[in-house]
């Protein structure tokens, strides 16, 4: 199979690729590094012609309500004309466990967005929803940092591997399209504060962790991001990744 790759250079795309290819398939990284640019429509007719899968991992540069709402719109308009035009039969795509869940948090509105463009293009698709990456915990931490005091909530989160969910992407890409949603998550569930206490425990930096409700980018989300029983679970924890990386 010919898989076309969207955000094929960055995290989880370049483990994507890697992982349809070592399976004997055809893995095309599309990014704008490549020439090809999903937002403005450059390139995409040449990328995917001929392409029996497309993975969109692309991501918004930006976590504001109307700069990701543009992306992701725009992005699927421009993806979803291409596909048909070239007669791709099956669409991949990464989202959030809980996304449609916390409508007051102007990023996942714009992912919503998405899935609803994703179920409403004509091309069979597959969503495969993952919690948060251990690898977006040092980020969240370093924006939370005030002096040396790092400043999350207590929300709990059901972090997974980048590993992982690139596994679960490319499985799917493999396989035939489910029109549905698969969920995966990592196996353990902590509160934010206490991951950037293991973080720091793994890692000291002469910073502290303060439990503050209000701080941060995950202040007052709703605590919805754990996924429920029928979660798909990823075997990598945390703390195991933490003495790796």
């Amino acid at each position: 199979m010919k898989i076309v790759v969207i955000g094929g250079t960055g995290l989880i795309g370049s483990q994507v690729v890697a992982l349809v290819r070592d399976k004997g398939h055809e893995a095309v990284p599309a990014a704008p590094s490549r020439g090809v640019n999903a937002l403005t429509g450059e390139g995409l007719a040449q990328a995917v012609e001929g392409a029996d899968v497309v993975v969109d991992v692309s991501n918004s540069p930006s976590f504001e309500t109307e700069p990701a709402l543009d992306f992701f719109t725009r992005s699927a308009q421009h993806l979803f004309a291409a596909e048909k035009e070239a007669g791709v039969r099956h669409h991949v795509a990464l989202s959030i466990v809980g996304v449609d869940q916390v409508p007051d948090y102007g990023y996942y509105r714009a992912k919503v967005a998405q899935e609803e463009a994703v179920r409403g293009s004509g091309v069979p698709y597959s969503l495969v929803r993952a919690t948060q990456f251990f690898e977006f915990i040092a980020p969240v931490m370093d924006m939370s940092t005030v002096g040396k005091e790092v400043r999350l909530p207590s929300l709990r989160l059901r972090p997974i591997a980048s590993a992982d969910v690139a596994a679960a992407v490319a499985e799917a890409a493999q396989g035939e399209p489910t029109n549905g949603i698969r969920n995966i998550a990592g196996p353990e569930v902590y509160g934010l504060d206490r991951l950037a206490e293991l973080t720091l425990e793994a890692k000291p930096d002469g910073r502290t962790v303060v439990t503050d409700e209000t701080a941060g980018l995950f202040a007052g989300m709703p605590d919805v991001l754990t996924g429920d029983d029928t979660v798909h679970v990823a075997a990598t924890r945390y703390e195991d990744w933490l003495k790796r990386n």
